[in-house]
């Protein structure tokens, strides 16, 4: 399996993800469509950071003027202490300290431009923006899907209507051309997985029009909440991690804890403008084929210990717990005190769900305690159905096949339902064993 793996460590901004990926080897052509519609110029050049030599992405207008780089108002790896040394990590520009003795601007009016930040538009004027680009098909299913994701976050900060948000960092024309650009360069490379490692959120304040706020902001908050993925604090007191690159990588990428096992082909560093030594302030990515591992899936472990449940009610509790959320339902013989026998009951169920499923053990058996056991994620399978056709004198017979992988796609297990088998064994006068082994050998893998 083709992964491209991000290395979070020091954040991610827009201009990051896009450098990233071009010094990974993604073709720099894919950009043009983008600069087209937004009569822009990606600008390209490279650059050390703490021995590191990595690629620099920044927007120009065609007249050769600096685009207003509007995520830059909260950018990359500001030292919103130091005003004078800003240097924003979205795009490089030092535009002098009276525009730099803030962070975030989210404010003011909706619809007007905090001075010096171009345009703030709509979540609906960005996306008719994106759909009239001349965009592969699934390049703008993905970067729609990423304003909506930055949209939706925006709106429970502000506790307003998707429809009605209004973007202000990442409204103009050179946060559009980063989503966008990062898309195209990230299906450039042809994965067929993409993950990134926790990402720091650096550390420290920054100030927005409705108040000082501690890094992350709000809506960076918002989206990693919404990807399910892990932030962390620092190494710096300073914003590493924009609510752009967020919503980029939480779009496009799944959370792991660490980088996965790759045979490299290639990788890249893609810098923010501001130096943080001994920090170095690169994104780094790494493209290669990936080992053989499982897919990872967050799960809530529910316990109790009965000794009043009768056999129906045990019997029951699969389909009872299931319909509430319940993965898997496992029930234990089990020596209770005083030396009475009883039942331990375990029953897997994803996090969101523990609170319902725990309602409906708790209803069904009437225990009084149900506890939750320390895991807190499993390594599962791909699983598939397959439906295959057995010919028995003359009928054919319809079989439901389980076909376990890994994440790399590679089948280690074939099974067939019992079910099914056990259906066919007796229109067909078969042993149920014989069945099972026809419709797991009729499998092609």
């Amino acid at each position: 399996m083709r992964t491209l793996a991000f290395d979070g460590r020091m954040g991610a901004s827009g201009d990051m993800i896009l450098a990233a990926l071009l010094d990974a080897g993604a073709d720099r052509d894919v950009l043009e469509p983008v600069e087209t519609a937004l009569d822009l110029e990606y600008r390209i050049d490279e650059t050390v950071k703490c021995g590191i030599a990595s690629t620099t992405v920044d927007v120009v207008l065609t007249d050769g003027e600096d685009a207003a780089r509007t995520e830059g108002s909260h950018g990359h790896a500001h030292d919103h202490g130091d005003p004078d040394q800003h240097d924003h990590g979205d795009d490089g520009h030092d535009h002098g300290d009276d525009d730099h003795d803030h962070g975030h601007d989210h404010g003011g009016d909706e619809g007007v431009p905090a001075e010096g930040h171009g345009p703030h538009r709509s979540y609906l004027e960005v996306r008719e923006i994106v759909a009239e680009m001349a965009l592969d098909d699934a390049v703008e299913r993905d970067a729609l899907a990423i304003f909506e994701l930055l949209g939706e976050a925006e709106a429970s900060v502000h506790g307003e209507d998707l429809e009605d948000i209004h973007f202000h960092e990442v409204g103009a024309d050179d946060a559009i051309a980063d989503v966008v650009g990062a898309v195209a360069l990230a299906r450039d490379l042809d994965p067929d997985r993409i993950v990134t490692t926790p990402l720091s959120t650096g550390g420290g304040t920054v100030e927005m029009s409705h108040g000082e706020y501690p890094v992350p902001s709000p809506a960076v908050v918002e989206i990693a909440e919404r990807a399910d993925w892990s932030l962390r604090g620092g190494p710096v007191d300073a914003e590493l991690l924009t609510p752009t690159g967020a919503a980029i990588l939480g779009h496009l990428a799944d959370g792991v804890d660490a980088l996965p096992s790759l045979e490299l082909a290639a990788s890249g560093y893609g810098a923010g403008g501001y130096d943080l030594d001994p920090h170095p302030n690169v994104l780094r990515t790494l493209v290669g084929d990936g080992g053989r591992e499982l897919v990872r899936d967050d799960i809530a472990v529910l316990e109790t210990n009965l000794d009043d449940a009768t056999p129906e009610v045990l019997g029951g509790l699969q389909e009872s717990l299931a319909s509430a959320g319940a993965r898997d339902v496992t029930v234990l013989p089990a020596t209770m005190k005083k030396s009475r026998p009883g039942h331990l009951v375990k029953v897997i169920c994803k996090p969101e769900d523990r609170e319902r499923v725990a309602r409906a053990l708790a209803e069904e058996t009437g225990t009084l305690g149900i506890r939750e056991a320390g895991a807190t994620h499993r390594w599962i399978a791909d699983r598939e159905f397959e439906t295959v056709a057995l010919e028995v004198d003359g009928e054919s017979y319809a079989v439901s096949v389980k076909v376990a992988s890994d994440a790399d796609g590679e089948v280690y297990d074939v099974s067939a339902e019992y079910d099914d088998a056990a259906r066919v064994a007796r229109e067909s006068a078969l042993p149920v064993r014989e069945v099972l082994r026809r419709a797991e050998a009729a499998v092609d893998r």
